[in-house]
């Protein structure tokens, strides 16, 4: 009774039907067919390169098959999420009755045999054929013949829905014209599914990563507020949940590693922005040419190496908090593009004269004296005076040691989870801990804390386990010790460098990471001590 054309099942007496299946078309009619079908499928790109909504899209692309083709009741059918049903996912000319009556099994009526064949099929006469079942109740089935047809929408090589149209073109086109264009459009249509879905996941796993950061964020912020004790550190806290539901610009000063970047994220947590993004950029970590392009995005062929447009951090902070780490290490040029930005929230790309317009919150951070650098002429002094709006001061770990005993058991605890260990300390180790310098701070207390949930032997730590690790030896505690804290800060912070850069054969890289800083900071730290000498002493 069937006879395949093209992979179409076509009854065999609708082929000596003139009224669909004309023979010879015209020249002049099959150019106005083929400019037709030009013009649809440029405007279904239109939409396809903008949209992300599916079935909005969907619907827009069946609207102008309907406007362009006379298409009647076209509909895209696709597998639910638990793949046992073919749903409507969107449709033209259906009410949305008929369109919730449109589920089918896998393999059930029509749109179940195209799907499960993966192969297009036309029902000349809807009325004449029982596969057809009307489930929508949208066509009425006496009126006349009406022809269904329908092509498979594939995405690598699976069968993941069912285009469908009643009657695409005038009686003169015949079916194959019909199918061969219903077959390029369901190709279209499995790429916008396949984007859609990738997006979908992209957006999935980032509310995923976002919702882990900020249980992350939040229990660091118990963390932050619990291990405190210092008044120090109770006026830092103190004036972080002052400023944390305000709009106010933030700095914050201090050493590295004396918890910066966790007070700014702690600011944007306890802020009305937590719902929109946190976005950090450390200054330092850049060459100039490329943090401009970092911070404000570029675009497509503005200098070599830009293949593609790329957003900068700032658009990506719209809404919510950005965090400029390093502050001092930018360049006076870019100075100038920030003090712009910081004032308007306007900026462009690298390569575009479109302005461009965001809502962010700015935090800062630097362990620079700014104020020595503006009167050097290393800082513009209006951007300070932008940045300088509410100043934050993180103190060091030497300043504030009664902090230290229970931010050594909170990082002890957390190593021996992390390494299924129990590590407990004696009280002259504690002792020890309190009175040395900690150039590093905060990272080089966890730093610390997780070689020795590593490399220690046993469970009891004493101030023998120590020696390998800090920059002073304890086997004459109550001497060497008393004098350290008599020392200026100044000087431990000297010895601390010192001792890091004998312990690694005077390499800076080494030594940096060992204090958990960045080489750079570790070559402020050898011209702020007069230490080039001894390098070059060592290196000769």
């Amino acid at each position: 009774m069937f006879v395949g054309v093209i992979g179409l099942p076509i009854a065999s007496d609708t082929l000596k039907n003139g009224r669909r299946n004309a023979g010879i078309i015209s020249d002049q009619m099959k150019a106005k067919i083929n400019q037709l079908e030009l013009n649809v499928l440029y405007d279904i790109s239109q939409i396809i390169g903008h949209a992300l909504n599916l079935d909005q899209t969907l619907e827009r692309i069946l609207g102008i098959l309907s406007k362009d083709l006379s298409m009647k009741r076209a509909t895209v059918t696709l597998v639910s999420p638990d793949d046992e049903r073919l749903v409507i996912a969107a449709s033209h000319g259906l009410t949305s009755e008929e369109k919730e009556r449109g589920v089918y099994r896998l393999d059930e009526g029509v749109t179940g045999l195209i799907f499960s064949r993966k192969e297009p099929f036309v029902v000349p006469d809807i009325s004449a054929d029982p596969l057809f079942l009307n489930k929508t109740g949208a066509r009425d089935i006496n009126k006349g013949a009406i022809a269904f047809i329908g092509a498979p929408i594939i995405l690598h090589g699976t069968a993941i829905g069912v285009l469908s149209i009643d009657r695409l073109f005038e009686e003169e086109i015949s079916f194959e014209e019909d199918i061969r264009f219903l077959s390029i459009l369901s190709a279209l249509i499995a790429q916008l599914v396949s984007l859609n879905r990738q997006v979908q996941q992209r957006e999935f796993n980032l509310v995923k990563a976002n919702e882990f950061l900020k249980a992350e964020i939040s229990q660091k912020a118990a963390n932050f507020f619990s291990t405190a004790k210092s008044n120090k550190m109770l006026e830092v806290q103190q004036l972080i949940r002052k400023v944390a539901p305000t709009k106010a610009t933030v700095i914050l000063l201090g050493e590295s590693g004396t918890g910066k970047t966790l007070a700014a994220q702690i600011i944007h947590e306890l802020s009305s922005r937590k719902r929109f993004p946190f976005v950090k950029i450390n200054s330092a970590a850049l060459p100039e040419t490329l943090l401009e392009s970092e911070l404000f995005g570029h675009e497509k062929g503005a200098f070599t190496g830009a293949t593609e447009t790329k957003k900068g951090r700032v658009e990506e902070a719209d809404g919510g908090t950005l965090f400029l780490d390093e502050i001092g290490e930018v360049s006076l040029q870019l100075q100038t593009k920030l003090l712009r930005f910081i004032q308007d929230k306007e900026f462009e790309r690298i390569g575009s004269s479109k302005t461009r317009k965001v809502d962010v919150r700015i935090i800062t951070a630097t362990n620079l004296d700014l104020d020595s650098a503006v009167a050097e002429g290393l800082f513009r002094q209006d951007l300070y005076y932008r940045l300088n709006v509410f100043p934050i001061r993180m103190p060091p770990l030497s300043s504030r040691r009664e902090d230290i005993p229970s931010m050594i058991k909170f990082f002890s605890r957390k190593q021996s989870r992390e390494y299924v260990t129990q590590l407990r300390f004696t009280d002259n180790a504690i002792l020890a801990l309190s009175r040395y310098s900690w150039p590093g701070n905060i990272r080089e207390m966890e730093n610390l804390m997780e070689r020795l949930a590593i490399l220690s032997e046993g469970s009891i730590i004493d101030t023998k386990d120590l020696d390998p690790y800090i920059s002073y030896g304890f086997n004459q505690l109550s001497t060497e010790l008393d004098a350290v804290e008599l020392d200026s800060l100044q000087e431990m912070e000297k010895r601390g460098v010192v001792a890091a850069l004998e312990r690694n054969n005077w390499v800076q890289s080494r030594a940096a990471r060992e204090l958990g800083i960045t080489l750079r900071q570790m070559g402020y730290r050898i011209k702020k001590f007069g230490l080039e000498h001894l390098i070059r002493q060592k290196n000769m």
